[in-house]
Parts: C-alpha cells; structure tokens; sequence
C-alpha cells in the first residue's frame, strides 16, 4: 500500500487586502507536518501555485524551504513533488531543482525542451515509494501548460489535414495532445506492475470557481477540460487551481485538493482539507478528507453574497462574541452594506463599532437600493492589487470603447500575461 498527501494551491506570499497571510500559513504548514508524521504518509504531492505571485518574497521562499528541509528530516524516505500553478513563475520555481533534488524533492516547474526542442518527459516521471523503498506507483508530473507550452498547431488552430481531424478547440486539442504523450511515457516506465499517478493544474469541466481569487487561465477560462483528458487507467489524478476541493463530476478519483487557507471572502465558507489517498494495486484508490483547522477566521456581514442596511450591519457587529486574541490572529471582517443614497459618515460610523471588538476590518462593499449595476461597479476601498490583471485590461477597453472586449482578444491578452510570467 501506498499512502499520498494530495494539496494544492497553497499561495505562499499571500496578501488578502493588504493583510499578510504568513501566520495562517506557518500554522498549516506545522499542522501538515505533524499529520505526514502521524498518518504515515509515503509522499506529498503539490499541484501547484505554490507561491501567490511569480516574484515571491524572500519570506515566501523561505517558508516552503524551511518546510521542505523539516518534512526531509522527520520523514527521510517521503517523496515529495510539486509542480507549478498558473500563479508560479517555471523558472524560478526550477531553478534550485538540482539542490532540492539531491534533498528527495522533485520539483517541475514548466516543460522544458532540450536542444532539438523536445520535452524532457523523463523528469516528469517520478517513482513513488513505500516505507521500505519498494516503488508502489509512477507519477506523472504534469505542471500547469501556458500556451506557448502547446504543440505549434493548436496554438495556431492551423488548417492542415492533421488539424483538422482533431479537435475543433485547437487549445483543448494541445493540451490532449500533450497529456496522452505523457500518459505513453508513464506507462512505458511503469509496466503493469505499478499504479499510475497523474497532476494536473487546470480548470476542469463544471468545476466550481471562486472568482474572487483564481485567474482566469487558459483563454480566459473559456477552456474548461473535458474529463477525458486523463484516460482510465489512471489511478487518482491530482488536481490544482481551483480553491474549493471537490471531486471533478462522478469520478472519485480525480480532485481538487482545494486551498489551505481562504484565499477571498467568498471562500469563507470552505472546508478546507488536505487528500489522503490510499494506493493498492489493481484496486480503486481510497480518499479521506482531512479538515484543515482554521487559525484566523474570514467574518462576512451579512454571511454569503448578500447585502444589508447600514442598521441591520451594526447591529449585528454589536452582537458577536468574540474571544480577545492577539491582533494578528483576530477576526478579519468584510461589511456588505445596502444604502439608499451615498452616506459620507459611513465608514467614521462603522469604525466607531469596530474599534470596540477584537476584530480587523480589511473591506466595506457598498450597493444602492434599486440600482442596475454590477456589484463589481459598487464597491468601495477597492485596490489595484486586488484587480487582476485581466480585470484591469477590461476595464480600460470598456472605459475607452463603452463595450466588452471581444473574448479572442481576452484570450490574447492572456496568453501575452502567460508568455511574461514564464520569463520572470
């Protein structure tokens, strides 16, 4: 038996409204050390976005080493792989690879291609042991694929024969392409005496977004993959990039581990888990669920998508009963408030409570009675760094041409963001 650690989308670096994230992080990071030990786990797959930004701070980097020196030290035979997110940068990602590799780490950051500009899919293949060191399974390490990773002719959507007996999306076809090869690669390492293991970092058919907090990929998110991209001799497909963990349509096998942490005020309703999963061959893999504890709670007044008035909200604020913590681990609070017309004294009122409670208010969002426009449109305290950059770009189009930008050029835009970001 095989016993995996499936996480994802742990956004080292994070900053939610200008509020770091690195004590929610430290204590999952010594949380998940404790049930590696404790549940003795074989390995630890990362399927991606393990930074919040392709250019993290010297305290992110930090954070993952000091873990991964940690996890090394108490458990000297774990395997342990992690791959890049859409969030990542490949390169810095891979460039201490050869360190980390020598430390039992394998880390894929992007595809990379040798001098006749082929794949190196031989390491993407990574042997996955027992506690003995007997290999019990192969994994397919398959980081998060930007356009540019694409073969030629889906990213051109050409018009030769061969492309047109494939797909008639030419990105979902490229992606197809790639994994079926590395599907043939695993097998041809594996035989049929090992499971097979694959990752995944993408946005799956049906899959449940926060929109808040997970970029739009592959096209602006149009892109959603079918689930016929793993084929069915894979034993679990571990997934990245979606922060509620859930399986993808029936299949048991293949999930979303989902973050660690809340990532958005949307998200604070998750149930936050890492993946167990129990790998025995020629059976059907066994998935626990093991709930993350949540060290720093994400208050949303009025709970979920709704707005109140002003009085409702304070009245509300007035009424909680909260434990005095220290401020770094105290509440933080987003107020959903429903006016009737623009209130100048509003936030000098909402502070006046807030000052009282063991509470951080970090967002104040603000709709008007009767109003038509988008929720986006109302709200107030926004910051450029909360906009992505996608976000920031259909803004200005909408400002200069009073309309959408039309979805190919989004889709360019994209792939431009995608083409620096694998550079940084």
């Amino acid at each position: 038996m095989l016993r995996i650690f499936h996480t994802a989308d742990w956004h080292l670096g994070h900053h939610l409204h200008g509020v770091s994230r690195q004590l929610e992080h430290q204590q999952f990071l010594d949380w998940l050390l404790d049930e590696l030990k404790n549940k003795q786990a074989d390995a630890l797959i990362v399927a991606g976005d393990i930074f919040d930004s392709a250019n993290p701070s010297s305290a992110a980097q930090s954070q993952l080493y000091d873990f991964l020196v940690k996890a090394k030290a108490q458990q000297a035979n774990l395997d342990i792989i992690l791959i890049g997110g859409n969030h990542d940068s490949a390169s810095r990602l891979d460039a201490p690879s050869p360190i980390l590799n020598a430390l039992g780490v394998t880390v894929v950051g992007g595809l990379s291609q040798g001098d006749q500009g082929n794949i190196d899919w031989e390491r993407l293949l990574v042997p996955l042991t027992n506690a003995t060191g007997e290999i019990k399974a192969w994994c397919g390490a398959m980081p998060f694929l930007r356009n540019a990773d694409l073969p030629t002719i889906a990213r051109d959507g050409g018009d030769t024969e061969q492309s047109a007996e494939q797909d008639s999306d030419p990105l979902i076809s490229g992606m197809k392409t790639l994994y079926a090869e590395l599907f043939a690669q695993l097998q041809q390492k594996a035989g049929n005496d090992h499971s097979l293991i694959l990752t995944g970092h993408c946005y799956m058919v049906n899959g449940a977004v926060s929109e808040l907090s997970e970029r739009k990929i592959l096209g602006g998110n149009q892109h959603a993959l079918p689930v016929e991209l793993f084929p069915d001799e894979i034993a679990y497909v571990a997934l990245g990039h979606l922060h509620l963990a859930q399986r993808v349509g029936t299949h048991r096998h293949i999930r979303y581990s989902g973050s660690p942490i809340p990532l958005s005020f949307d998200e604070s309703d998750y149930s936050h888990q890492v993946v167990q999963v129990d790998v025995r061959a020629g059976q059907p893999v066994e998935t626990v669920s093991i709930k993350i504890p949540r060290s720093v709670e994400l208050l949303r007044v009025p709970n979920g998508k709704d707005f109140a008035v002003l009085a409702d909200v304070l009245e509300h604020l007035e009424n909680l009963i909260l434990d005095d913590l220290p401020i770094e681990q105290r509440p933080l609070l987003e107020l959903r408030i429903r006016l009737e017309k623009p209130e100048p004294g509003l936030r000098q009122q909402v502070e006046d409570v807030i000052s009282k409670l063991p509470l951080r208010l970090l967002k104040i969002s603000t709709a008007y009675s009767g109003s038509e426009k988008s929720l986006a449109d109302l709200k107030i305290d926004e910051r450029l760094e909360e906009l992505q950059a996608l976000d920031v770009f259909q803004r200005c189009y909408q400002n200069k041409y009073d309309k959408d930008a039309p979805e190919a050029m989004n889709a360019l835009f994209n792939e431009l963001v995608e083409s620096l970001q694998g550079t940084e």
